[in-house]
């Protein structure tokens, strides 16, 4: 059975893999598209990755992730929108060798607390800093910026931004076509405001990518691994599907989980298991 036309693997899901291990993996399981990561990418070598991803013919959906720029101005500050400008190029090449459907879309974490301080006003200042200087150069690309919410349990390490209402706050100052959202269920889904700021994100054209996977608890240790198979914890993938589809949302949906018995497990065993997931929880819920 083929995989939904619109399930697109995230690479992280496949962790261990190559970027070509993880295009056979898709392909053999019947997908269409694939969000790619910028350090498989990187491993070969971005004009490879382009020929390797227009011969596959899958649509890229999402190129992930850079952002990472809560630190005051310095050389580290200077360095991680450097970086950043590589990732919006990295994501129209990739996007441009895709199948037709492709979207220029690079997810952007925040980042976190900067080590020794507890400004989390002025860490949340400096993202708003960072997009007004790299939106010019996102514009120019033809790539969209979708800051990506992440749940307030990485607050202190990876994002001060916790909300998708945050998010769009933080995006409002731009063009819908330069600064979008991320919307992923493992990130969203205790929010009492999910449903109303799905749809605020609808009305001002801000969905660019919307990525799903499951939470459980008890979380693991490192609560960064303790994504699921959709369908092995207590999302309600029914309504958040439901209210992304009524904005009109029509893109590919990623699944993107990050978990170490998955990553250990078969490439090919993961995609198809993955698929077999998002039929049964999310695809029922698609127009």
């Amino acid at each position: 059975m083929s995989a939904h036309p619109r399930l697109s693997m995230n690479q992280a899901t496949l962790k261990k893999a190559t970027l070509a291990e993880a295009i056979a993996a898709v392909q053999e399981a019947g997908y269409q598209a694939i969000g790619t990561w910028r350090e498989p990418v990187q491993d070969v070598g971005l004009d490879t990755a382009a020929r390797m991803i227009t011969d596959s013919g899958l649509r890229v959906s999402t190129h992930c992730r850079s952002g990472f720029f809560t630190m005051p101005d310095g050389t580290e500050r200077a360095a991680s929108l450097d970086d950043n400008r590589r990732a919006i190029e990295e994501t129209a090449v990739l996007a441009a060798a895709g199948a037709d459907g492709s979207r220029p879309v690079l997810v952007l974490v925040a980042g976190g607390l900067p080590d020794g301080s507890r400004d989390i006003v002025g860490a949340r200042s400096r993202v708003a800093d960072a997009l007004a200087e790299l939106a010019p150069h996102a514009a120019d690309a033809g790539v969209t910026l979708a800051i990506e919410p992440l749940h307030p349990m990485y607050c202190s390490d990876r994002a001060v931004v916790s909300t998708l209402g945050q998010a769009l706050d933080l995006a409002a100052r731009f063009d819908p076509s330069v600064v979008g959202v991320t919307v992923d269920t493992f990130h969203v889904w205790w929010d009492p405001d999910v449903l109303g700021q799905i749809s605020r994100a609808g009305r001002e054209g801000r969905i660019a990518t919307y990525q799903v996977c499951d939470w459980a608890t008890p979380l693991p240790a490192d609560v960064l691994l303790g994504r699921r198979y959709m369908g092995d914890g207590i999302i309600d993938f029914a309504s958040l599907t439901a209210a992304v589809e009524a904005t009109g949302y029509t893109g590919d949906i990623e699944v993107e989980i990050f978990n170490q018995d998955i990553w250990n497990a078969p490439f090919g065993q993961v995609a198809h298991r993955t698929a077999e997931s998002f039929a049964t929880t999310v695809a029922a819920h698609l127009s």
